[in-house]
């Protein structure tokens, strides 16, 4: 983080390194939708990202740590990744979505998602942040018989 924080509460220090909606969203979309490009993330939101909201948003989570940037030369697109940091946030996003689910209105489609990460618990969560790190970090491939971005995405499209 570039800035100093307003105080020196751990929430507010969390809240300003990704606690705005969009940044919430960047990341939710990097982490459950595996779009890795400027235009994947504005093209696939569910929100309609302006694309200076959407580049404003990456040059503050490349800047707090929660994503990278590849180095890439002129003409190539670069490809944003997670960061530990970031891969760390899987239960915060499983709890936010717990708690959207039981006080919010939602749509069938888009609620499997959080229905499946609050059903698999801890133990999901896990496997969810292994296979990040492998995806996003380079770490070693999790042996799971079915990977769970391979069941969020089943359980998006039984949804659809």
């Amino acid at each position: 983080m570039t800035e100093s924080p307003r105080s020196g509460c751990p929430i507010n220090a969390a809240v300003e390194a990704f606690g705005d909606s969009w940044s919430l969203l960047v990341l939710r979309d990097v982490m459950f939708g595996n779009r890795r490009y400027f235009r994947e993330l504005q093209s696939g939101s569910e929100e309609g990202i302006a694309s200076n909201i959407l580049a404003d948003r990456l040059k503050r989570l490349v800047a707090s740590g929660l994503l990278t940037r590849e180095d890439v030369g002129p003409g190539r697109r670069a490809a944003y990744s997670l960061t530990e940091a970031s891969i760390q946030l899987v239960p915060v996003f499983a709890q936010l979505g717990e708690w959207g689910l039981q006080h919010r209105p939602t749509t069938e489609r888009l609620r499997v998602r959080a229905e499946l990460l609050s059903a698999g618990g801890p133990d999901l969560w896990d496997e969810f942040m292994a296979e990040l790190r492998h995806l996003h970090l380079g770490a070693p491939a999790p042996q799971h018989p079915v990977s769970v971005r391979q069941r969020l995405a089943e359980a998006l499209d039984a949804a659809s």
